[in-house]
C-alpha cells in the first residue's frame, strides 16, 4: 500500500430544504468506500465523524448577528473542528478525505488545506456556490461556501471563512448549469474560472479539465478537489438533494478524476451531498467511492 487516506464524516444536513445528507458519509462507508481505496494502492484509516448535531435538535435561529442565515452557529462549529483535523491529517503526511455533509463542509476543509500552503481549488459542481447572505435568494449556507472560501460580501468579516483564504486566481469551476442571477453578476465580475456544461460540450471534457489544472496548480503547492454529486447527470446519480439535467455521464467524470490524479498533485478532497434518502439502491454513493478512487490514482490498467 502506498499512502494513507484519512476518511473525515462531516454529516451536516444544515444547507438544504430537503433532509438527509446528513446520512450522506455512512451511506458513502457502507457503499464500500475502504475496499475501493485499497484498489486504488492507499491504505484507508477512517477517523469518524465530527460531531453535528441533528436539525431537530438545532434552532434554525442560530443565525450570526449580521447574518440571517440559518444554522449559521452549527455550521461555524463544524467547519472549525473540521479545518483542524484536515490541518493535521496533513501534518501526519496522510491525505484527507472528507464526507458531507451538505456543501458547505467544504469551507471547512478547503481551510484547513491552506492553513499552511498556498492551494488552488478544483469545483466539481453543477451549482456556483457563489452566493452570500444577503444576496441568496433561498438563504441556505450549502450555496455559499465558494463565496465563504473567497471573503466575499459579509463573509468578509468571519476569520473562521477567510484566514487563510484561496485566491480567486486559483480556483476553477467545472460543470455549471444553474446559476443564480446574482452569482451570475458576481461570477463575471470576480477572477475565477468559470467552465460550463456548455463549455464542456463544445470543447471536450478534456480540454477543459487541462485549463482548470492550470489554474489551480498556477503558483500553488497542491489542489483540493471538492466534488459535489450534482455536477453529475441526475441518471447517473439520483440521489442528491438539488439535481440538474444535463450533467457529465459516469465515464466523463471518472475521466476528470483521472486526469487531475495524474496531472497535478491533489492534496485533499471532499465528496459532499449525498443524500442516500434520494438516492436508488445507494448507487450514488457507491459512484461517490468509484471517483474518490480514481482521484487517488486507481486505473482500468
Amino acid at each position: 500500500m502506498g499512502r494513507t487516506v484519512r476518511v473525515i464524516g462531516a454529516p451536516t444536513d444544515y444547507g438544504a430544504n430537503r433532509r438527509g445528507v446528513d446520512m450522506g458519509p455512512s451511506a458513502i462507508r457502507y457503499a464500500g468506500l475502504a475496499d475501493q481505496l485499497r484498489s486504488a494502492g492507499v491504505e484507508p484509516v477512517d477517523a469518524g465523524d465530527v460531531q453535528a448535531p441533528y436539525v431537530d435538535e438545532c434552532d434554525s435561529r442560530s443565525r450570526s448577528v449580521s447574518t440571517e442565515t440559518p444554522y449559521f452557529t452549527e455550521t461555524k462549529a463544524v467547519c472549525e473542528t473540521l479545518s483542524e483535523l484536515v490541518e493535521t491529517t496533513l501534518d501526519r503526511g496522510e491525505f484527507p478525505l472528507v464526507l458531507g455533509g451538505d456543501h458547505s463542509i467544504a469551507i471547512g476543509s478547503v481551510t484547513g488545506s491552506a492553513r499552511e500552503k498556498a492551494i488552488g481549488a478544483i469545483w466539481f459542481d453543477a451549482h456556483a456556490d457563489f452566493n452570500t447572505p444577503a444576496n441568496s435568494p433561498s438563504g441556505n449556507i450549502h450555496g455559499m461556501p465558494l463565496a465563504a472560501l473567497l471573503g466575499i460580501g459579509e463573509f468578509a468579516d468571519y476569520e473562521w471563512t477567510t484566514q487563510p483564504t484561496l485566491q480567486a486566481e486559483n480556483v476553477a469551476l467545472v460543470g455549471l448549469r444553474s446559476v443564480d442571477d446574482s452569482e451570475r453578476v458576481a461570477l463575471k465580475n470576480s477572477a475565477l474560472s468559470v467552465f460550463t456544461m456548455s463549455e464542456i460540450d463544445s470543447r471536450g471534457l478534456a480540454s477543459v479539465v487541462d485549463d482548470a489544472m492550470a489554474v489551480a496548480t498556477d503558483g500553488t503547492a497542491g489542489v483540493h478537489l471538492s466534488v459535489d454529486l450534482d455536477w453529475l447527470d441526475p441518471t447517473e446519480a439520483p440521489g442528491v438533494g438539488t439535481p440538474v439535467r444535463g450533467g457529465v455521464t459516469y465515464r466523463e467524470a471518472h475521466a476528470a478524476m483521472e486526469q487531475v490524479a495524474a496531472n497535478a498533485v491533489v492534496r485533499s478532497m471532499d465528496l459532499v451531498e449525498v443524500n442516500p434518502t434520494l438516492d436508488q439502491y445507494n448507487e450514488t454513493a457507491e459512484l461517490a467511492t468509484e471517483l474518490a478512487a480514481s482521484a487517488l490514482g486507481k486505473r482500468i490498467l
